[in-house]
């Protein structure tokens, strides 16, 4: 063999050049991709009809050479950082369409809705209510997305439940887009009519929301949060409610766990926090996390988590009379590529 060089270059659209023949499998599609290499490893190179020529990353089949991915929906902001300009698209409710007209990588976070917070009933000895955990949290750097026009779903913040209720906070509603899919936040625990129904337990979700105890007894347990998008709820102690997950920690006692930092939209915001949970037989109401409410002092509601931040609902204060338990905050979705 000589010993020249050899240039290989590789163009947008994933072609090779500089070499006299490159072989590499083709398949009719990708299921037949599939069922002939069931265990890829990163490197592979294929064909497939209809689609070009893919590798595989070490997590999925992406077009060889892709570079940012474009959408075409207007742009909710821009900016540049490091030399590198990007552009990004915000979804706020609802479900949506997120229309790419080039495929390649983008940075992707989705976000749910936070969990209620539960209300507390009219008693004298004050047990607090709950609160709700945070909604999961999912951030993709380097995403890869198909071209056409895809779902995003954007889900809403669980309700707080009343005073005279034994029903667990509302749990908040899933976000997601592609393969990616957010959880709601857990709902607050119910310790209402303890002596009768036994407090009712704490939803698991993205983040788990708080329990409920009376006269130190737990009567509803905490919920637990989904691993990789958020974390477990907490028990307080003597009729305090307890506070709810959050998506970078656990919930203590009465006070609710902190969310997520992010700065995706080049400032940075703390999503997935859990709220706090409400005042009880003495002890002071937990404060939630940050752009969660916090919980609620004797005989007052619990606060409700900021829209679109994925924060949970304050429990509510025990007291003489019966107060509502906080609404969670609803999730958001949000898409950046990179533009030069």
């Amino acid at each position: 063999m000589g010993g020249g060089v050899m240039t290989v270059n590789i163009n947008g659209a994933g072609s090779l050049t500089g070499l006299d023949a490159v072989d590499v499998p083709v398949y009719a599609d990708a299921a037949a991709r599939n069922t002939a290499i069931a265990t890829p490893v990163a490197g592979q190179i294929v064909f497939v009809t209809g689609t070009g020529s893919l590798v595989y990353n070490g997590t999925a089949w992406v077009a060889l050479g892709a570079g940012a991915a474009n959408f075409t929906n207007a742009a909710t902001g821009s900016y540049s950082t490091g030399g590198i300009d990007y552009k990004f698209v915000s979804f706020l409710s609802g479900t949506n369409n997120l229309v790419i007209d080039r495929a390649g990588f983008a940075d992707v976070l989705v976000v749910a809705g936070g969990g209620g917070g539960a209300g507390a009933e009219s008693n004298s000895l004050g047990e607090g209510g709950g609160a709700g955990g945070g909604g999961g949290v999912i951030h993709m750097a380097s995403f890869f997305v198909p071209a056409g026009t895809h779902a995003v779903v954007v889900g809403a913040g669980g309700a707080g439940t009343s005073g005279t209720s034994t029903a667990v906070g509302s749990p908040g509603v899933v976000s997601s887009i592609l393969l990616l899919a957010a959880m709601g936040g857990g709902g607050g625990g119910n310790g209402n009519g303890e002596n009768t129904f036994g407090g009712t337990r704490a939803s698991d979700g993205g983040s788990g929301g708080g329990g409920a105890t009376y006269a130190g007894a737990n009567v509803a347990s905490a919920g637990r949060g989904l691993t990789g998008q958020g974390n477990s709820g907490a028990v307080n102690s003597n009729r305090a409610g307890g506070g709810g997950g959050g998506a970078n920690a656990a919930a203590v006692n009465s006070a609710g766990g902190q969310g997520i930092t992010n700065s995706i939209t080049n400032t940075a915001v703390v999503y997935g926090s859990g709220g706090g949970g409400g005042f009880g037989g003495g002890n002071a109401a937990g404060s939630g996390g940050t752009n969660a409410g916090a919980g609620g002092a004797a005989s007052t509601a619990g606060g409700s988590g900021t829209a679109n931040l994925g924060g949970g609902g304050g429990g509510a204060g025990g007291g003489i009379l019966a107060v509502t338990g906080g609404n969670g905050g609803s999730g958001i979705a949000i898409i950046r590529v990179r533009t030069n």
